[in-house]
């Protein structure tokens, strides 16, 4: 079985040489492995090494590297390595003494060395001298030679089912069990001379994860983070994240994770976690006496969890625990573990990455509300009348019930400019029409007034960056005022209809109460009329836990009398729990919004025309600034007076089914594409200043793989429009080989003849001498 680990979607450098054309495009075609494809690979046999679990796995070069665990029966000390590039299993050479047989220990690979640390030694079998160690094993992949590093000085406590990694020439161990107790310790030791190493233990500090084992570590953007495992008190899936500078953990929230979004895995233990790019991706383990076999992906960049849909031709392992995982390259390798009725397994699968450049869209919208640029209406909030600036085409995009406001007051500033045109020109005949508000060039209108009576002017500015951005920044978690911001927040999210903002305050606010704000809180709600929030409320104060503490205090006493008496009746009489079956509804989200307004919902607030080929396409400047770079140095400096812009990517102008492509890239970050529009857009993120590759990369990829007999005429048409030469010259390959099927396509007859002649021409250079004999003889 061939077993090619082959680049999927790599990430693309622009060619700032060719800034004009993609004449210098260059692809490659194929074998390509299907992104979020699994594949199972040949597994180990018998006579090679036992099936097993609570093993190890390291990566080095193009080998898996597999140690220890147990079969079921014994502990084990071989050493398994399974070649990727043509998928064989063999022992590895070894010499010297190795670790004594066990499972539950660490493996990492340092410079050309594998290090064992710890694990559970004894005989399983017979239940006899059974123990945890501390001991250090090096492995050097080069000689095959086992060595033990003798360490001076204090050592870490004994332990197995710990975490383990290498960041800045150290080895890191953190937690386990010793035996007796679950631990939440750290140690560190430095790799690189092994005649001066010694043990240092970490004055850790922060949210430092409660005592634990069976968890991974990863290591991603300088940080490690720690998922899931078994705890003492409570099994949590929360995740922790350590900063290796400061020796600082912090845990990572989840409320602005909204419910109905991809929630955080569920809690487990005997799982993996490895790092690819930015991503982690957690597989398998125990959860609530289940075997899941999703593969859940985190963000680090955006903090969110997704579950990663697998390809359809994919051969999904089963769920398992106690196995083990590694990366190479863009794959990651998963062997071994305990599957269904504690049966040991010696499965090898792969799992194929995708590594496309992040979607910018979110921090892009960011940036223009921060830096308040092409602002085109002013909010004017409150008694006060503080002002907020903003840009039409994303608020009506977000909310209906500013779009409402904005009209009128669009409305109210036509009337009275109509009215003023009357009064200077009253009785004069083919005066100046008046053009729309919102169709008028850049710099002939002024900025549009909408008065809001009912909102203050800092928890509107939240609101805005909510809108822009599908998020807020929460405030310091637990502190009364900024608990109390998020609920004006939320008030404003009430009357202006924001669904999702309305979860995430809730959220926010729930996640925040505790025994020093919950009076706070809820007397808040009690005034602004939140009754969700005042029930949370109530229902945390009367808790057996908390009640003798919240009434103790301060606060207690200063409560309004009605509020102190409704405490205190459901303290005495609790009311019935209500369970509701509906759906919570969590609104729309910035992109299906954008989707929303490209398609027409935008069309009355349009404020650009955008030329394609002397055809017309109105647009939005505020969103094609904030995604552009082009268009924001156009509309700052050099914007046309006619407000028209005419669109091409470098000398060419792409089809209108590209340049439709491109903009849903640009308002909504779609990528998905027909083939043919990839070679057009393959310069666009360069020549429009994208901020990153991530359509290139999209393009590239829809290229090499989505060639086929259907499209390639289309395919060809593009390809020598654009001078892709590389391109063409693989059509033409495709439709000579495939030649009886092409001249069936209705597409042929309208190719130019250029092309025509083309294809004739690589037919004849394809056709044998022996061929064209026989062709010969039967004329």
């Amino acid at each position: 079985m061939s077993c090619k680990s082959t680049k999927v979607a790599p990430s693309v450098d622009f060619d700032h040489s060719c800034s004009d054309s993609v004449e210098y495009l260059t692809l490659n075609f194929g074998p390509f492995e299907t992104v979020h494809r699994w594949r199972r690979l040949p597994p180990c046999d018998e006579f090679v090494g036992a099936r097993r679990s609570k093993h190890t796995v390291v990566a080095y070069r193009d080998a898996i590297y597999v140690f220890g665990g147990d079969n079921g029966k014994n502990m084990l000390n071989d050493l398994l390595r399974f070649d990727v590039k043509d998928c064989s299993w063999c022992r590895a050479f070894t010499t010297g003494t190795p670790p004594a047989p066990r499972y539950h220990h660490s493996a990492v690979v340092y410079g050309s060395s594998m290090f064992v640390f710890g694990g559970y030694t004894g005989d399983i079998y017979s239940n006899s001298n059974l123990k945890n160690k501390n001991d250090l094993f090096e492995y050097k992949f080069a000689t095959g030679q086992w060595t033990e590093w003798k360490v001076e000085g204090s050592l870490p406590v004994a332990r197995s089912a710990h975490g383990a990694t290498v960041y800045s020439d150290k080895l890191w161990i953190f937690a386990g069990y010793d035996g007796n107790a679950r631990l939440n310790d750290m140690w560190t030791i430095s790799l690189q001379d092994r005649e001066h190493a010694c043990w240092e233990e970490i004055d850790q500090s922060g949210e430092i994860p409660p005592s634990c084992c069976n968890f991974p570590v990863a290591v991603c953007r300088d940080k490690m983070f720690v998922f899931s495992g078994q705890s003492g008190a409570k099994i949590t899936n929360n995740l922790f994240q350590f900063e290796f500078k400061g020796h600082m953990w912090t845990r990572i929230p989840t409320e602005h994770l909204l419910r109905g979004s991809p929630p955080p895995p569920q809690r487990r233990y005997g799982h993996t976690m490895v790092a690819f790019d930015r991503h982690l991706y957690v597989f398998g383990g125990a959860a609530d006496n289940t075997l899941p076999n999703e593969l859940h992906c985190y963000d680090v960049d955006s903090q969110t969890w997704e579950v990663i849909q697998p390809s359809l031709d994919s051969e999904m392992p089963s769920g398992r625990l106690f196995h083990a995982a590694a990366v190479i390259q863009d794959a990651m390798y998963i062997f071994g573990g305990t599957v269904d009725n504690n049966v040991r397994s010696g499965e090898m699968y792969r799992f194929q990455f995708s590594c496309y450049p992040k979607c910018t869209l979110h921090e892009d919208y960011g940036k223009l509300w921060e830096n308040r640029q092409f602002c085109d209406v002013e909010f004017i909030l409150g008694e006060r009348e503080e002002r907020v600036l903003g840009h039409i085409a994303i608020v009506t995009a977000r909310c209906q019930w500013l779009r409402k406001k904005i009209l009128q007051a669009r409305d109210r500033q036509r009337q009275t400019k109509q009215e003023s045109n009357e009064e200077n020109d009253e009785g004069a005949a083919g005066g100046p029409r008046d053009i729309p508000a919102g169709n008028r060039p850049s710099g002939t209108q002024p900025l549009l007034e909408v008065s809001i009576r009912e909102a203050e002017a800092q928890p509107f500015e939240v609101l805005m960056q909510f809108l822009y951005t599908d998020k807020i920044q929460y405030p310091r978690r637990g502190h009364v005022q900024d608990v109390l911001l998020i609920m004006d927040v939320y008030k404003l999210a009430l009357s202006f209809k924001l669904s999702r903002l309305e979860q995430l305050c809730v959220q926010y606010i729930e996640a925040s109460v505790d025994l020093q704000n919950v009076l706070s809180v809820c007397e808040n709600a009690n005034k602004l009329q939140l009754d969700q929030l005042k029930e949370h409320c109530l229902n945390f104060v009367v808790k057996e836990t908390h009640f003798n503490q919240v009434i103790m205090t301060k606060e207690f006493e200063h409560l309004s009398t009605p509020l102190i008496v409704e405490i205190v009746r459901r303290k005495q009489q609790p009311p019935p729990r209500l369970y509701s079956d509906q759906p919570v509804d969590i609104g729309t989200s910035l992109v299906q919004d954008m989707k929303a307004y490209l398609e027409g919902g935008g069309l009355e607030f349009c404020d650009i025309i955008l030329l394609l080929d002397g055809h017309p396409r109105p647009a939005h400047k505020a969103i094609l600034a904030a995604r552009s770079s082009y268009f924001e140095a156009m509309f700052r400096s050099f914007m046309p007076e006619d407000g028209q812009v005419n669109i091409s990517i470098g000398e060419m102008v792409p089809s209108k089914q590209a340049f439709e492509s491109m903009l849903r890239y640009i308002y909504y970050g779609d990528v998905n594409m027909p083939p043919e529009d990839s070679l057009y857009l393959f310069a666009a993120p360069y020549y429009y200043g994208f901020s990153n590759n991530r359509l290139q990369a999209y393009c590239k990829q829809n290229l090499e793989m989505n060639v086929t007999v259907e499209n390639v005429l289309q395919i060809l048409e593009a390809a020598d429009k654009t001078q892709a030469l590389d391109m063409k010259k693989h059509c033409l390959h495709i439709i000579v080989h495939q030649f009886i099927k092409v001249s069936k396509l209705p597409n042929l007859r309208s190719l130019s003849q250029l092309l025509l002649l083309d294809i004739i021409e690589s037919l004849a250079t394809h056709i044998s001498d022996k061929q064209c004999a026989e062709m010969g003889s039967d004329i």
